[in-house]
This record gives structure tokens, C-alpha cells and sequence, in this order.
């Protein structure tokens, strides 16, 4: 019973760390990546679709996207979203093919893109940390019914206190590497 608590913690944990990486790889640096437009949706004939199940997203070289779409007429679908989007980007439409080119990141740009990689990993950590008090008060409650004893109510909090230290560390990494990555000109 205490082995699967520590099991779901620790599963969740690792999600809340995928998750984390994730939201950060939406974070748009200094070169070019597909992942820059992954949580695009166009409408596809009625329904919300992301754009990468009606285009094809590759990167021309360091600081350009290119998106093809698979039919002609979702070229104009296609740029809509990419100009909404809150990316600032602005496409350039060539034929059947978009280039999307990525503009230089100035200092200040840097600065606040840094500070939102923080709150990102800020946002993980809490995420984190509400896991282990969840699993710490089903704990508490075995103990109130006498399921399990005191120490290993104790035990369960030291190794639940050892996997969230080793998770939020790990995001920490990520955060670390994430800012770099952001700085770096």
C-alpha cells in the first residue's frame, strides 16, 4: 500500500518534469524549431486541428521555418493561425510554400523570456511540491487508521521528501539550461 503511494507519487513527478519540458520547448530562442509552432491550431474543414496533422514544419536553417501545407487551400488557414498566434511572427507565402522567418531577439526580449522560463519552472516546482503533500496526507491517513505504523508513516515522509528534492533539482537543470539556451546571442 505505502509502495504504491510512493509509485504514484513518483510517476506523477516524472510527468509534472515532462510537462515542465515541454511548456519550455514552446519557448521560442534564438534558432529556429518546429516545436515553436506545435501548439498551433487551424480549422480543418469545421474542426481544430494542430497545424502539424495538415502541414509539414521543418527548419531551413538557424533562424527560418518553413511550413508546407498538404492541400493548397489550407495555405491561407495556415497563415491566419501563424499571424493570431501570439509569436509575432510574420509569414511570408512563396507559391505553395511558407518561410517563416524568425527575427533576431533583441537584449530585453531576452530578459523576459528568461523571466517567463522561470516562472515556468517556478510553476513546476509548486507542481511538485502539491505531490508530495497529497501523498504525505494519504499517508497521515493510513496512519489515523491504523493501517500503518509511525515509523513507516516517517519513512514514507523521508522518501517522499528525498523524491521531490531529486525532482525539483531536476527542473531546476531544465530551467538552468533553458535560460542559457535564451541568452545565449
Amino acid at each position: 500500500m505505502i509502495e504504491d503511494i510512493k509509485q504514484d507519487a513518483e510517476q506523477r513527478m516524472r510527468k509534472t518534469v515532462a510537462s515542465t519540458r515541454d511548456s519550455m520547448s514552446r519557448i521560442r530562442t534564438g534558432r529556429a524549431s518546429t516545436a515553436l509552432l506545435d501548439h498551433l491550431s487551424v480549422d480543418y474543414y469545421g474542426s481544430q486541428v494542430p497545424i502539424n496533422q495538415v502541414a509539414t514544419i521543418s527548419v531551413a536553417d538557424a533562424r527560418t521555418l518553413t511550413v508546407q501545407p498538404w492541400e493548397k487551400q489550407m495555405l491561407e488557414v495556415v497563415e491566419k493561425a501563424i499571424l493570431e498566434s501570439d509569436l509575432g511572427l510574420n509569414p511570408i507565402t512563396a507559391g505553395e510554400v511558407m518561410r517563416i522567418p524568425l527575427p533576431a531577439m533583441t537584449e530585453e526580449r531576452r530578459i523576459e523570456l528568461s523571466r517567463v522560463v522561470r516562472q515556468e519552472g517556478e510553476n513546476g516546482k509548486v507542481a511538485i511540491r502539491n505531490i508530495r503533500r497529497d501523498a504525505i496526507h494519504t499517508v497521515r491517513e493510513l496512519l489515523k487508521e491504523k493501517e500503518i505504523t509511525q515509523d513507516e508513516e516517517k519513512g514514507m515522509e523521508s522518501t517522499l521528501q528525498a523524491l521531490t528534492d531529486r525532482y525539483v533539482n531536476e527542473i531546476s537543470g531544465v530551467v538552468e539550461e533553458k535560460q542559457n539556451e535564451v541568452m545565449e546571442v
